[in-house]
């Protein structure tokens, strides 16, 4: 059973609420922050990316920028900028890209649930990021960005939310990215209580986005729990806020690759090499986008080719091989372009499919990449799967767009 509880916010006034919140701090350096805070006071970068009240240059991790963080979230709330609730509910939170809107609930999730493994990993973590996101909770005793989370469709939650939103709404605007933001309050006791008891019947959540900030908040809550003589189960620490999405209603668009070189092969090699594995089509000039599961396209000296993984070359019987992520680092990345290890070779870089594939070209015409790989993107149905049989994709597989706003509510652990 998955447990969760309400929680009492601490959020902006709907005044402000354009102001304070901000991209999530892992979308974009310290520089891209600070330009985006410019002349705005109240923007939420001075909380989760402090560095910038620092001159240019100042390293992150430093102790001091972790106190800045914390300086700064008092002050705003000193300012009412950020105001708590007056009791614990629940929140429902939708997104609208491309004509598409997204619902989900922001609720807080147990610490127990993500050690047990009843929330789900699909992604190995590095200990230097979940040390950061670890000391960021400490310092502020605070979840201040929400993870993002999937749960099992389920018809009455459905309905509760549909019921919600319905309503007017208590945030309701558009950031400059052009993705719509609309925000509820659900403080109907019956509601409440029966969103906690529906989730208590799902034997498991799923992360969709958010491994360091699950880790780190899970983490924190373990320590507090073994710091206090008279711990019980029940002290907020033992809690941190995720946005729990349905899972048809999320959409993960791809993640392609860009490699600098041939491995000093010439196009023609990689082509013939390619051949013993793809069936191979020309598409002219420009990268035409995957089709289907186990179809690629690449692009290299100013040609794009279609590539279809010929049978007996990958298994659709295990949960890993059939990826599209493995076939192609496997037969093409590793096999004729020598990338051996996605997470360290400087040879490779990833572009998320938000960019398009015009962004692929530009690398490779420009001449700082030599090889573009199109990706077809990894279904919610294949995630879990995954993640249900305690298997990890590789490295850069999924990118979920639109990425939660931060700011809009933020979850103390006292």
């Amino acid at each position: 059973m998955a447990v969760i509880k309400p929680f009492r916010g601490v959020r902006p006034p709907q005044n402000l609420v354009s102001k304070v919140a901000s991209r999530p701090y892992d979308v974009l350096n310290s520089e891209e922050a600070r330009a985006e805070a410019a002349g705005n006071e109240k923007s939420l970068y001075r909380i989760i990316k402090p560095e910038i009240d620092f001159p240019i240059g100042k390293d992150e991790h430093d102790e001091d920028v972790y106190e800045k963080a914390l300086e700064n979230f008092k002050m705003f709330q000193e300012k009412g900028w950020l105001v708590q609730d007056d009791e614990d509910i629940y929140y429902v939170y939708a997104q609208t890209m491309n004509e598409k809107t997204q619902y989900g609930l922001v609720v807080c999730a147990h610490v127990d649930d993500y050690m047990s493994g009843k929330i789900k990993k699909h992604e190995l973590t590095r200990r230097d990021k979940e040390e950061d996101r670890m000391k960021h909770v400490r310092v502020n005793n605070a979840n201040i960005e929400p993870v993002f989370y999937a749960y099992p469709e389920h018809q009455e939650l459905n309905q509760i939310v549909e019921k919600t939103a319905k309503q007017e709404a208590e945030y309701d605007f558009v950031s400059v990215d052009g993705v719509g933001h609309h925000f509820w309050l659900i403080s109907d006791k019956e509601d409440i209580d029966r969103i906690t008891e529906i989730f208590a019947t799902f034997p498991a959540m799923y992360i969709a986005d958010g491994h360091h900030r699950s880790a780190a908040a899970a983490l924190v809550g373990a320590e507090k729990a073994q710091q206090n003589p008279t711990h019980t189960g029940d002290e907020e620490y033992n809690y941190f806020m995720a946005v729990c999405f349905p899972d048809n209603q999320l959409t993960i668009i791809d993640y392609n690759r860009v490699v600098k070189d041939l491995n000093g092969l010439s196009a023609e090699e990689v082509l013939e090499k390619l051949a013993k594995s793809f069936d191979i089509e020309p598409t002219g000039t420009e990268i035409v986008r995957p089709k289907a599961l186990h179809n690629f396209s690449i692009y290299m000296d100013g040609k794009a080719y279609n590539l279809t993984a010929k049978p007996g070359t990958y298994n659709d019987n295990d949960p890993i091989d059939q990826l599209d992520v493995t076939i192609s680092s496997n037969l093409i990345l590793d096999d004729i372009l020598g990338i051996k290890d996605l997470r360290s070779d400087n040879r490779i870089d990833f572009v998320g499919g938000i960019r398009g594939l015009g962004e692929l070209k530009k690398r490779v015409d420009s001449g700082e990449m030599a090889f573009a790989l199109a990706l077809y993107p990894v279904s919610m149905k294949q995630l879990m799967n995954i993640a249900d049989t305690g298997n990890i994709m590789p490295p850069k597989t999924t990118w979920f767009e639109p990425k939660l706003r931060s700011g809009l509510v933020i979850h103390k652990l006292d």
